[in-house]
């Protein structure tokens, strides 16, 4: 579990084919600073599992499933990623509650730049569309954000769903999404809140909204 706080930008030095997955190395010096075998760790949003480690870096292997959803599909050394621990349960939830599963990739659309802040467009497949709104969280390449703007409901077929960020200075400087330009993809991940309710909305209501009837008397009987 994280919080969509990064703490540092990472560098993937090292990709090596794994079956039908990769094995990243990733140097962290942060994150490795006090992480042990087995932890886990966000890439840009994706949640790794540490499997070896050194001074300042770690390896993680990402099956085939995560490299189709993520932007890690063609990773190669020299990518910056943004790096989060997990969180610590007496930790403060500086963020929102982030899993580290990405929902799929979003296309940065347009960006309009400020004085000091940055405002980017993101496209994203008319699926998720329903589980993102306005003034709610999302997390992009793993950053916890607010979500300042979205496409109409009623958006034509033909064009695309998109929300939009405004990111501070702090945001453009301590994480990748300083870097980035139209065009590029980014990882997104939903609120969980928001698909737990599309789920429990696909199942419909039930038939009687009676409350559950009180369990029977266990050894002892009743008082």
């Amino acid at each position: 579990m994280f919080t969509g706080i990064v703490e540092e930008i990472g560098e993937v030095t090292e990709v090596a084919p794994s079956g039908d997955g990769v094995r990243l190395t990733v140097r962290a010096p942060k994150a490795v600073s006090d992480a042990g075998h087995g932890d886990s760790i966000s890439i840009s949003g994706v949640c790794l599992t540490v499997v070896d480690q050194g001074d300042d870096w770690f390896t993680a292997d990402v099956m085939k499933q995560t490299l189709d959803m993520s932007t890690l599909a063609g990773v190669a050394a020299g990518r910056a990623v943004n790096v989060e621990r997990a969180t610590q349960a007496h930790g403060r939830l500086g963020g929102h509650i982030v899993q580290g599963h990405i929902d799929g990739t979003g296309e940065v659309l347009e960006v309009r730049r400020g004085a000091e802040w940055r405002v980017l467009r993101i496209g994203l497949p008319a699926h998720l569309a329903p589980l993102v709104v306005d003034k709610g969280s999302i997390a992009v390449d793993g950053v916890s954000l607010t979500v300042s703007a979205v496409s109409p409901a009623s958006t034509a077929a033909a064009s695309p769903h998109w929300f939009e960020v405004s990111l501070i200075p702090e945001t453009l400087e301590a994480t990748t999404l300083g870097a980035r330009g139209a065009g590029d993809d980014v990882n997104l991940e939903t609120d969980i809140l928001a698909r737990h309710v599309q789920r429990l909305v696909a199942f419909g209501l039930p038939a009687s909204t009676d409350p559950v009837a009180p369990a029977a008397a266990t050894e002892g009987g009743s008082r």
